[in-house]
């Protein structure tokens, strides 16, 4: 039973995206492994039903664990899942014989760089591309770049002496402009090394650079009145724009390079680790290391790395690391901001918050308690707080066109909603749609109330707007004496920036962040609870209004027989005798001759 509510746990947690997953029986040995475009569909469809296959029962019935790496295509889970069951050879999946390779794109290394299919690449200096999945995805894309950038297929010695002295004469290919004929000096070496260039840059899949440059070629032939020629580049935009294949890993020159990711808690780190041999990911695994004390990332991915390279007989090239390390090493670490390694460290980086998201999931269903102190002590340190936020409030200000100006107040404890606590307040004292000073009335009037009931105050006060709306809370809260006491930040809505008192500078947290979504969640709950009421005061006083128009009826009688009959409706088919019980023998009579002077 404790087993399948462990698998149970595991697949709720699974990410809705392409990956790798692994099974493991009761030894721990990896008994299957297999791919998904979306894992948590994939797996969860091992156990919702049983099988045809009587294998796949006895496959699930062993299943005791489950571990799985997430890719960004559905091609990269096939890469990594061949590569896995050659290297592993699970008990339960097809015996992968390695007697074939996956087709490559090459581009030679020489003057005018020719572009071919290979299988098997070999060290020249050339570069390579892909693996694909199929010869057909490969040629495909190999027609593509041939349609949008000709480039030669010959043999021949290209170099500067040969084509100056006229050695060569241009060949079919040429007529039928599949080559625009460098061999004759017909196109320049300059021009073949753009064409080259824009090559690679869709075999990497970076569309952008090759999109503006065939743009620019568009403008400059409309200016020039070529519109077949513009026409012809227009072609080649369309089919740029339709080619979708993508790969992570693009460039099989990046080899035997390891790939540390690491994402932090309070209480632990979570790593991956990924190893890339030719280009594909062939190892992935991850690491959940417990804090002591309060440990750098820097301190505790050394350390990590340190256990990667002891229980793994490698010798790397290459560490790729989110993070500059402090270590003299013999093996550079580098830290991409760019490029295919960039992808790599992005991959890796995904699958250690999915390991950190997957293991505080799990925590959280055991004990709720633990999600909420969790939560709270991150929103301590992000938002540089003395104490846990376990009450917060937060104020929006609502008024459309200067009309019925309204605020309200919404309460968080504990991290969540606390709905009976919120309020709304009628803006009394502002003339006008003036926000700073509607802010400093709602806040003394609510904090000089709570100070009058020795009521706690809030942990923390988040007011919606910037730097504004945080000096008058600053004003206010100065007023009362409780500057200092009572934290007070502010939430602009533009670029979800946060503005502390007496700091120019606003803080950005992650758009991930909990701590985050929870200010986002009250902005936006305090703001549909402003809206509500400001709508609801405009709503009454439209009605209170039609009914004031009445001689001698002001808004105290207007609520007096808004209150008896509920509508203006039924104050309209009401006798003047029940109006006189209401409002009195003079009034009822101006009123029922308002709405019955036609009768």
């Amino acid at each position: 039973m404790g087993d399948q509510i462990n698998i149970k746990q595991i697949i709720s947690n699974l990410p809705e995206q392409p990956g790798v997953y692994k099974y493991f029986d009761e030894k721990e040995e990896i008994i299957y492994v297999g791919k998904a475009k979306n894992l948590k569909k994939r797996v969860n469809s091992y156990f919702v039903k049983k099988h045809d296959n009587n294998k796949t029962n006895v496959l699930v019935s062993k299943i005791r664990n489950i571990q799985y790496t997430i890719v960004d295509t559905e091609f990269d889970a096939l890469l990594l899942e061949n590569t896995l069951i050659k290297e592993l050879q699970p008990r339960y999946n097809i015996n992968l014989k390695d007697d074939k390779s996956y087709p490559l794109i090459k581009i030679t290394k020489e003057a005018f760089p020719k572009v071919y299919p290979v299988r098997n690449p070999v060290k020249d200096g050339s570069e390579y591309f892909g693996p694909y999945a199929s010869g057909k995805m490969m040629h495909t894309i190999l027609e593509l770049t041939q349609k949008l950038y000709p480039t030669r297929n010959c043999n021949l010695n290209l170099n500067a002496k040969n084509i100056a002295n006229g050695n060569f004469k241009v060949c079919l290919e040429y007529q039928i402009g599949n080559c625009k004929g460098p061999c004759q000096g017909f196109q320049t070496e300059e021009s073949y090394k753009q064409t080259i260039s824009n090559i690679k840059h869709i075999l990497r899949g970076n569309l952008a650079e090759v999109k503006r440059h065939i743009k620019t070629q568009i403008e400059d032939a409309v200016s020039r009145l070529a519109f077949e020629e513009a026409q012809e580049y227009k072609e080649k935009l369309l089919s740029l724009e339709s080619y979708q294949s993508k790969s992570t890993v693009v460039n099989n020159s990046i080899n035997n390079v390891d790939v540390f990711g690491i994402v932090s808690s309070s209480s632990s780190a979570f790593i991956n680790y990924l190893r890339v041999v030719d280009g594909m990911i062939i190892q992935s695994q991850n690491l959940e290391i417990k804090k002591k004390i309060d440990e750098s990332d820097e301190e505790i991915l050394l350390n990590a790395i340190a256990q990667f390279k002891n229980s793994n007989q490698w010798e790397s090239k290459e560490f790729i690391v989110p993070i500059q390390l402090e270590i003299d090493s013999k093996i550079p670490m580098t830290v991409p901001s760019s490029g295919d390694k960039k992808k790599l460290l992005d991959l890796s980086m995904k699958n250690a918050f999915y390991l950190k998201q997957e293991r505080q999931l799990a925590a959280d269903k055991l004990d709720p308690t633990l999600k909420v102190d969790r939560l709270l002590t991150q929103m301590q340190k992000d938002l540089r707080l003395t104490t846990l936020p376990r009450h917060i409030e937060c104020f929006d200000n609502s008024n459309i066109q200067g009309t019925n100006p309204v605020s309200a107040c919404v309460v968080f404890k504990n991290g969540r909603p606390s709905k009976s606590d919120y309020r709304h307040f009628n803006i009394k004292t502002v003339e006008g749609p003036n926000d700073f000073a509607s802010m400093i009335e709602v806040l003394t009037r609510r904090y000089t109330r709570l100070l009058q009931e020795n009521s706690p105050l809030p942990d923390l006060v988040v007011v919606d707007g910037g730097k504004g709306q945080l000096s008058s809370a600053v004003e206010a809260f100065r007023a009362m004496g409780i500057y200092g006491k009572v934290p007070v930040i502010g939430i602009a809505k533009r670029l979800e920036e946060l503005y502390y008192p007496n700091d120019s500078l606003p803080l950005y947290l992650d758009k991930k962040s909990e701590t985050l979504k929870v200010i986002q969640q009250m902005r936006d709950e305090a703001h549909r609870f402003g809206i509500t009421h400001h709508r609801n005061r405009r709503s009454k006083g439209f009605t209170i209004t039609s009914l004031t128009e009445i001689d001698g009826v002001g808004e105290k009688t207007s609520q007096l027989l808004l209150s008896a009959f509920k509508s203006v409706k039924k104050i309209k088919e009401a006798t003047e005798e029940d109006l006189t019980k209401i409002i009195g023998a003079k009034l009822a009579k101006s009123v029922y001759l308002h709405f019955n002077e036609d009768n």
